[in-house]
């Protein structure tokens, strides 16, 4: 008992001496002169970070990446999506396409002849559309091509208001992500798309029809030079109408670039230059 007693009063006077007026072995000025330090330490590496990031943002450009790990070839999208690339469709219920339609209405609606004729230039086509900055004079805001919506013809939903999917001849939709300085083709020849089913599908698809003709990305819409370079920069488009799909089956899509430019797409990277989705028609 005598020693638990003086164990406890070890334990006391360590965590406050009275006598020596010790607070944790150590007396105020001695605490007082470690938080000076940890503060001073800390303040220090607070204003290296803060230089650093300073010095960092001094290197970067409001308009175009100072480092761009850019592809080989840059991935494909469809619109309209559907669930996790997989369209199907009833013929005769229109509210298994009216969500279709509205969203390819939606996504249409900047491409319109109107806005697209007060906002952007009628640009000679088949050539690369060069904007350069004059040393450090900047360029901008920099100018870009018309993409009239009525080029996309009986899939630009003007006239055809239901995109074919009221007939089972559905439109699809095909971009190209954009690239800032990307110029996907030489001596005149633009990029375009080719869509075929997959080998198990073949005989299942049935004639396409593609807008702009051959399906083309002209090279009037390259390079891109990023979003605040080029505000009204309005994203080339390709629309396939699959004119005889056979209905009541899945068919297996798959849709590629092709480019006298950009190399052919990886197997380790299945959205290097093409995309894949499922297309179902039912009659019923």
């Amino acid at each position: 008992k005598v020693e638990d007693g003086s164990k406890g009063n070890e334990w006391r006077e360590f965590f406050w001496n009275p006598r020596t007026h010790e607070l944790m072995g150590r007396t105020a000025t001695s605490w007082g002169l470690i938080l000076l330090f940890y503060l001073v330490f800390y303040l220090f590496l607070a204003g290296m970070f803060v230089l650093t990031m300073y010095i960092m943002l001094l290197t970067l450009d409001d308009y175009s990446p100072t480092w761009q790990d850019q592809l080989a070839t840059p991935g494909m999208m469809i619109r309209p999506k559907g669930d996790q690339l997989d369209i199907t469709v009833s013929v005769s219920d229109s509210e298994s396409w009216d969500g279709f339609v509205r969203n390819l209405n939606t996504f249409l609606s900047p491409y319109n002849d109107s806005y697209q004729v007060q906002t952007n230039d009628n640009c000679p086509p088949d050539q690369f559309f060069i904007q350069e900055d004059s040393g450090e004079v900047r360029n901008n805001p920099k100018r870009s091509c018309q993409f009239n919506r009525t080029m996309l013809g009986d899939c630009s939903g003007m006239s055809d208001r239901f995109f074919g999917y009221s007939r089972g001849q559905p439109c699809i939709l095909i971009k190209l992500n954009r690239v800032i300085g990307m110029l996907p083709g030489k001596d005149g020849q633009s990029p375009s798309v080719s869509c075929g089913a997959k080998s198990e599908d073949r005989d299942k698809m049935g004639p396409l029809k593609y807008f702009p003709p051959n399906g083309t990305f002209n090279l009037m819409y390259y390079p891109y030079y990023g979003k605040k370079a080029q505000v009204n920069y309005t994203q080339p488009l390709v629309a396939v109408k699959f004119l005889n799909a056979s209905v009541n089956t899945d068919i297996n899509v798959e849709c590629k670039i092709n480019s006298n430019t950009l190399a052919d797409g990886s197997d380790r990277d299945k959205f290097a230059g093409r995309i894949s989705f499922k297309l179902r028609i039912n009659d019923k």
